[in-house]
């Protein structure tokens, strides 16, 4: 199973862009859609409706479903894809249990992203939680230790391993800066991690077609700001050195302690306040 799940932190919209790009490219069938008076906050994630001059013409609400998905070599896998819960997690982790239990599903992969203060011009970083030891030692740069804001996934993810089901979360972290673009280069790094936790074949050139595109856009831009082009040469000289700036959250090759929350969040906010202020300047 492979679990798309929106509403605590999609940066650089790869969760989003992951959904489009699965749905868009490979066959699917709905196969269960959970209750939304159940497990759905109406009045925190208002359902879109369209208004047609004079009446209602449709009514949108959101969605969460397990799909019947087959990938590029035709192999089945079980999608779960939609909004994150705002009600009864236990459970919701239950049904998922459940439904790995009927359809003797062997292992359960999510992906999620975040703003983290890394350059665009290195790969997008990760890291990885559950219990599949290749996946870690292959993958995961960043390795904290310290509380996080969870989200139904991460439940998913600690429930599903205490019942022996093998599990990879991968959170990709995405430059702050970017963070609310849309970033296909995070897109494809994630469809890639899954690929490799799963064994599936997906698509990817439209994908990497939209990255290049999206590279050229971002160095166009920062050709014309020199305080953007500042930020960035920050960023890859701390990556670069492990001794300076945002490096001290350890991508790569870690030198000393993992940060703080609080100093991580000091870091972007001091990052996310130059771009509001370059923002600014230029309006």
């Amino acid at each position: 199973m492979v679990a798309l799940i929106n509403g605590f932190s999609d940066a650089g919209q790869t969760v989003s862009q992951l959904s489009t790009h699965l749905f868009g490219q490979l066959d699917s069938e709905e196969i269960v859609r959970f209750d939304n008076d159940e497990f759905l906050d109406y009045r925190s994630r208002r359902p879109s409706l369209y208004f047609e001059k004079d009446h209602i013409e449709s009514y949108e609400p959101p969605s969460l479903a397990v799909h019947l998905v087959f990938d590029e070599a035709q192999q089945p896998f079980l999608l779960l894809e939609g909004y994150e819960p705002d009600l009864r997690w236990e459970r919701f982790a239950s049904s998922i249990l459940e439904l790995i239990k009927k359809y003797q599903i062997k292992n359960f992969t999510w992906v999620h992203s975040i703003p983290f203060p890394i350059p665009h011009t290195r790969p997008a970083g990760v890291t990885v939680s559950g219990n599949r030891v290749d996946m870690i030692q292959r993958f995961s740069e960043w390795k904290p230790q310290t509380q996080v804001p969870g989200n139904v996934t991460h439940l998913l993810e600690y429930r599903l391993s205490a019942s022996g089901v093998a599990t990879a979360g991968f959170v990709l972290l995405v430059p702050h800066y970017l963070a609310e673009n849309e970033v296909p280069n995070a897109a494809l790094s994630g469809i890639e991690l899954v690929s490799a936790a799963t064994g599936l074949v997906f698509p990817s050139d439209d994908l990497r077609d939209a990255a290049t595109e999206f590279a050229a856009k971002v160095e166009a831009q920062i050709a014309d700001n020199a305080e953007l082009a500042k930020l960035v040469q920050t960023l890859e000289q701390g990556y670069s050195s492990g001794s300076q700036g945002p490096s001290r959250a350890p991508i790569g090759k870690p030198s000393g302690e993992p940060p703080t929350v609080d100093e991580l969040a000091d870091e972007l906010e001091k990052y996310l306040t130059t771009m509001r202020n370059n923002t600014d300047d230029q309006e």
